[in-house]
């Protein structure tokens, strides 16, 4: 249902016809696209629909091959991002685009600051937009705190504030709400009715189908570089915008029961983790997968990180196998047979400017060595099999992972674990900031996976996504189990309201 006022406005955004070619590829097709004054808009479709272009264009770091836009009555024949930045469009990209060597106060400020011009840099002024803009947005966030050790949640958080912070009159948000839970997206929604009743306008581009019908007045549809519909979120459900956005039917089922004779893989008695999480114990068996879930701050992603080593428990042990596996060392967790897929793919789970191939490649560069010396035609020829199998879309596995789409970079670290022939695979937020196409086929994967006899632990706070891959649920709160949920016990109201309860 959608919960935000409507009413008749300016137009504030105008662009018409717009196209937009590389060379042998029309990225936008003829597009006509319209924001007023204080509405939210959505814009979906899958990777490659052409949304993405049409919002660089709009921002000006990409230029329309043909087309006329407006910004408040106002005509331009080109923008760049200094014009439409003074425009009053402000854009929070996927990637954050925030400096990690600078403390949160520094980054929300950063761009009030160069727009007032200021010489010479002023703390106290600093400390005080990025407490009003904080205090603004609803969350508590330490001020000298250095972005780069901040989790995912927060350095989304500290993007939307910096945007907050200027003066815009247009703010776009590209998946705003990828790395938020239940929570953080109502505080975000709040925000976003104080813009709207300032006349700010917003335009989300979300993957997050539930998202998109709750927060937006309307609704803009892409796909394969063509407008497809556009009308009010009312006139939409989950079903239609599928539809429209993949031009078929996405069924998401439950999962098969599992195998009440299979042997126990992982064993976690009495983890515990000071100010993390506290007295964790499951069991997990061939074939399954067991979700964690939890609101931010839940301990779910310590835990996460934990069962791989990556943080060191300080009590508490972990069998894999009937073997001891030591905690606090990755190296040990892999060697036995443990994968992790990060939930920040991006900087923490990808060399982005290297191959695909090689990006797989890296993992098994220690059963590639003949003599001292690597097996380079073993080696690539594990690796394109793996990316042949996940059917990776690239025209080469010699193009650099940051030209894929979302989905496509989290196959190929699915690639690299997989070609490790994993007893257990860890995926913290396998589908995050993907498209609705990739997210069924994500999990139609880790279906597959667990066929195979692998054991799956999925860390995720997206309700749909547990219920449609996992057979049974653990809710954490404040570090601790609280509840263990089997999936085809429960609905997604259900399990909402005992992870806020």
């Amino acid at each position: 249902m959608n919960t935000l006022d409507s009413g008749a406005k300016n137009t504030l955004i105008e662009m018409r016809s717009i196209v937009k070619n590389y060379t042998g590829v029309v990225a936008l097709d003829d597009v006509d696209f319209s924001v007023s004054e204080g509405e939210a808009v959505c814009l979906v479709g899958e990777n490659g629909s052409g949304k993405s272009t049409l919002i660089k264009i709009l921002a000006g770091v990409e230029q329309a091959s043909a087309g006329q836009i407006s910004i408040g009555g106002k005509n331009f024949d080109t923008l760049t991002p200094r014009i439409a930045a003074a425009a009053g469009v402000m854009v929070i990209f996927q990637d954050f685009s925030l400096f990690p060597n600078l403390s949160v106060a520094e980054n929300i400020a950063f761009s009030t600051q160069l727009s007032e011009e200021r010489r010479l840099f002023n703390k106290g002024r600093v400390r005080q937009i990025a407490k009003e803009t904080l205090i603004r947005v609803g969350v508590d966030i330490d001020l000298d705190a250095r972005v780069e050790t901040l989790p995912v949640a927060h350095k989304q958080l500290v993007g939307i504030c910096r945007a907050l912070a200027s003066n815009a009159r247009l703010i776009i948000m590209d998946e705003p709400t990828t790395a938020l839970t239940e929570r953080e997206v109502s505080s975000l929604l709040e925000i976003i009715r104080r813009l709207k009743s300032d006349g700010v306008a917003v335009i989300f581009v979300s993957h997050k189908l539930a998202e998109v019908l709750e927060v937006s007045e309307k609704v803009v549809i892409l796909r394969n570089g063509k407008k497809v519909a556009e009308g009010p979120a009312s006139d939409f459900d989950a079903a239609s915008l599928t539809r429209n956005m993949t031009g078929r039917d996405v069924a998401e089922g439950r999962p098969n029961p599992v195998d009440p004779e299979a042997p126990i893989l992982l064993s976690a008695k009495n983890l515990g983790k000071a100010g993390a999480f506290e007295d964790v114990s499951f069991d997990l068996h061939k074939g399954e997968v067991l979700g964690i879930s939890g609101l931010l701050g839940s301990g779910r992603t310590s835990l996460a990180k934990a069962l791989f080593g990556l943080v060191k428990a300080d009590r508490g042990t972990l069998d894999l196998d009937g073997e001891v596996v030591d905690l606090g060392n990755p190296l040990a967790a892999a060697a036995a047979g443990i994968g992790y897929v990060p939930e920040d793919r991006l900087t923490e789970g990808l060399f982005l400017t290297q191959s695909i191939v090689r990006n797989v490649a890296i993992g098994r560069l220690d059963n590639h060595q003949r003599g001292g010396l690597l097996d380079l035609n073993g080696l690539w020829q594990e690796a394109t099999h793996w990316i042949g199998e996940l059917k990776v879309k690239t025209p080469s596995v010699e193009a650099p992972v940051n030209s894929l789409s979302g989905g496509n970079q989290q196959r190929v670290v699915l690639a690299r674990w997989l070609s490790r022939a994993p007893k257990v695979l860890i995926l913290n937020g396998p589908s995050v900031g993907v498209d609705v196409g990739s997210k069924s086929e994500i999990h139609n994967i880790i279906s597959e996976l667990s066929s195979s006899g692998i054991g799956i632990i999925v860390i995720s706070d997206d309700l749909p996504e547990l219920l449609a891959t996992c057979q049974s649920i653990l809710v954490m709160k404040s570090g601790r189990v609280t509840d263990k949920i089997f999936g085809s016990d429960i609905s997604e109201t259900d399990l909402a309201q005992r992870l806020a309860s």
